[in-house]
């Protein structure tokens, strides 16, 4: 993921708030019937109720195959069972692959979230759970 975004941007990942052991609620890793891993997700729970999904990523052989979504359902899931109201993401300009996947998975823009805001590179979405 790290290698793809650094060439999309010609920068290397700027992620101001790293996803870690101690941030996330969980991260989900997608594999295949051979057992390698195909894509991932990491969801964070914030204190306002809400939940932040992170780091989705699906390796470009498993694009299109239903990898991406599937690892979407299982955080949107887990953020329900947390009582979590609605959850927020951000991807990039340079994502436009992305951003199309998630407003097809009924995401909505937003003006910003979290460090993202006044961010021009940065696109944030949001889904409220029902």
């Amino acid at each position: 993921m790290q290698t793809e975004l650094a060439a999309r941007y010609d920068m290397p990942d700027r992620e101001t708030e790293p996803t870690t052991a101690e941030t996330i609620s969980v991260f989900l890793i997608a594999r295949d019937a051979g057992g390698d891993a195909t894509g991932c997700g990491a969801l964070r729970l914030l204190g306002d109720g809400g939940a932040e999904i992170k780091r989705m990523y699906v390796i470009p052989e498993a694009r299109g195959t239903g990898v991406a979504t599937r690892v979407l359902r299982a955080l949107e899931d887990h953020a329900r069972r947390h009582g979590t109201g609605s959850v927020v993401l951000s991807a990039g300009v340079e994502q436009p692959d992305a951003i199309r996947f998630y407003e097809r998975e009924s995401y909505q823009p937003i003006d910003g979230c979290g460090p993202y805001f006044g961010e021009p590179p940065a696109r944030c979405l949001t889904l409220e759970l029902g």
